[in-house]
């Protein structure tokens, strides 16, 4: 398991996240069972980054896709994609997460529940997410 507070948080959403790519639809009943125990921060942070990714989804997977060397969206493992949707969110998004706190976290995420191959590409993406936000 990954640690707990933040990272924990942050685990919580990868795995909506990845219901919502499988399922296509918001789930709050799965949103309050995850976030039932819980600190006030911690599901505050789930609750506000839920909402703006299912907001965002379309220029989220736009966003991947475009930088993803040639992978259309769903030729993108699902698991990777729900983790590249959430670091890329906190990247364009989440002024209170530094850049390389979203990066790593992906990249964890990756190696927990992905494929051998999906930390390189988790990470290749991420870089480029941010480099393309630093420079414009």
């Amino acid at each position: 398991m990954l640690n707990t507070g933040r990272t924990a948080a942050r685990e919580t959403l990868f795995k909506l996240i990845y219901e919502y790519t499988v399922r296509g639809e918001r789930d709050d009943f799965t949103l309050s069972v995850f976030c039932h125990g819980m600190t006030d921060d911690d599901t505050e942070y789930i609750k506000s980054a839920y909402g703006g990714i299912l907001s965002r989804a379309d220029e989220l997977k736009g966003k991947i896709a475009s930088l993803s060397d040639g992978f259309a969206i769903d030729r993108i493992y699902k698991v990777d994609l729900a983790i590249l949707m959430v670091a890329t969110y906190e990247i364009l998004y989440r002024s209170d997460i530094p850049c390389p706190v979203s990066a790593n976290e992906a990249t964890k995420l990756a190696e927990k529940y992905s494929t051998d191959k999906s930390r390189a590409f988790v990470n290749g993406v991420i870089a480029s997410v941010i480099k393309e936000k630093d420079n414009g």
